[in-house]
């Protein structure tokens, strides 16, 4: 089974940089994208042949938003974690199926002074009971643009970005304290000592270019289904978003 995870920076703009090219090529079972800035009624001509499609908007228009395409028609369609303060920017869908569920998730951003760590740090705690508590029914396949670098291998200049959003010490925490839950970086499990490869980089002094970049985009699964994960990807050279697409094949 073949998942992919994009953070497209807008869908609609993603679509005339070659999105529609990229999401054909790769033939994904099932296709999450974070920060797609629209509503569902604006995607109506946004279908693809063989898929079903479900989209959590938020309500403020052009922002964040989250959505999925999927060959396999889930058991089961949950949108946001069902917490009031944590439910208005369509950050969150999670599909059940049989044997897994998938979470596709747009992690909050600290914002460049820090303004939103409280509240992200109270959104990674609910984030991981929510997760706990589906891995006691079944694993869980967790995607998406985390927004944190966990390691310094995940980062190019991990000196000078300490106290940037995405790699505080509180946020790194977080992540740990998760995968210390029974998750793993499906990544980083099977390259542990791979470096410069990164999934988003800023648009400013020609980041992309210089390969100055964070990697904050995620497949996080269940520890039970460490030895069914046959092959995780970063497509680094695929553009029209600031992130570039990642992808595992399991099962």
């Amino acid at each position: 089974m073949k998942l992919i995870s994009w953070n497209v920076n807008g869908l609609r703009a993603c679509i005339t940089k070659g999105f529609e090219k990229f999401f054909k090529d790769i033939d994904a079972d099932i296709f999450c994208i974070q920060e797609t800035k629209m509503q569902e009624e604006q995607a109506e001509n946004i279908k693809y042949e063989g898929y079903y499609r479900y989209m959590n908007s938020a309500e403020k228009k052009g922002y964040s938003g989250t959505a999925i395409f999927t060959k396999i028609k889930p058991i089961n369609v949950i949108f946001g974690l069902g917490i009031e303060e944590f439910d208005h920017e369509g950050r969150v869908i999670t599909l059940e199926f049989d044997k897994f569920y998938l979470i596709n998730c747009y992690t909050p951003n600290s914002k460049k002074d820090l303004e939103r760590l409280e509240y992200r740090m109270r959104w990674e705690d609910e984030v991981r009971k929510y997760m706990c508590k589906l891995n006691k029914i079944k694993p869980v396949i967790y995607c998406g643009d985390l927004n944190v670098a966990h390691k310094e291998i995940d980062i190019k200049n991990p000196k000078t970005n300490h106290f940037s959003a995405g790699f505080t010490d509180d946020e790194r925490e977080k992540m740990t304290k998760l995968l210390d839950s029974g998750f793993i970086d499906s990544y980083r499990y099977l390259y542990p000592d791979r470096m410069d490869t990164y999934s988003w980089w800023s648009y400013m002094r020609n980041s992309r270019d210089k390969n100055i970049g964070w990697r904050i985009d995620y497949f996080i699964v269940s520890d039970v289904l460490r030895n069914y994960i046959k092959e995780a990807y970063i497509f680094t050279d695929v553009y029209g978003s600031d992130h570039c697409p990642i992808g595992i094949n399991i099962f």
